[in-house]
């Protein structure tokens, strides 16, 4: 599809990232819709409930409990050739259409 095919706000899309985008801002919105797919959304839940649990380190500092929290994993990968399956919604539409220059769009 190019960026003239208008996208149905309800349909399921296989996006691949055809070349990198330059600025900052775009290069995070890929990897927020990246993430948005339910498997690395799973993940990325389990990750960040094993980190509450068990990986977060708390120390008294100042009299105080203070938690040292790790960083978050990073489970997706911005890179050229990278694809990834959305199920489209009204409200991501936007972000979409601003980086559809770089991806490539199947249906389906």
């Amino acid at each position: 599809m190019s960026t003239t095919t208008e996208l149905d706000p309800t349909g399921t899309y296989t996006f691949t990232l055809t070349r990198m985008p330059q600025r900052s801002a775009q290069v995070k919105t890929v990897k927020r819709l990246m993430e948005m797919q339910p498997e690395v959304q799973k993940g990325l839940s389990g990750l960040a409930r094993r980190r509450a649990q068990t990986d977060n380190d708390p120390r008294r500092r100042a009299g105080r409990i203070w938690i040292h929290r790790k960083r978050r994993t990073n489970l997706v990968k911005v890179d050229e050739g990278a694809s990834f399956t959305l199920r489209m919604t009204p409200q991501i539409l936007p972000d979409v259409r601003s980086v559809l220059e770089f991806l490539d769009v199947k249906s389906g």
